[in-house]
């Protein structure tokens, strides 16, 4: 088994454009309470690198974890599933 392969693919929603090389990605996700066995839904922001800047605010985005680019920046652009627009 590969290296690649193990690596984890997140699939989330562009919330931040502004930096160079940068975008930040809400990853959404529902779960059950451990204890009152009902429905949350909770959400995670990562900075993910994008080095062809071709992500926009409101775009579906397929994400996998890498090395450490920059302090708080371990995800890359996978793809792009659905644009905005």
């Amino acid at each position: 088994m590969s290296r690649v392969s193990q690596r984890k693919v997140r699939v989330g929603t562009v919330i931040g454009d502004k930096m160079d090389k940068t975008v930040i990605v809400e990853v959404k996700r529902v779960g059950q309470h451990p204890r009152f066995k009902r429905t949350v839904r909770r959400f995670k922001k990562y900075m993910v690198h994008d080095e062809s800047n071709a992500c926009k605010v409101g775009d579906v985005v397929s994400i996998m974890e890498t090395r450490p680019l920059s302090k708080e920046k371990c995800w890359r652009v996978l793809e792009v599933l659905k644009k905005q627009g």
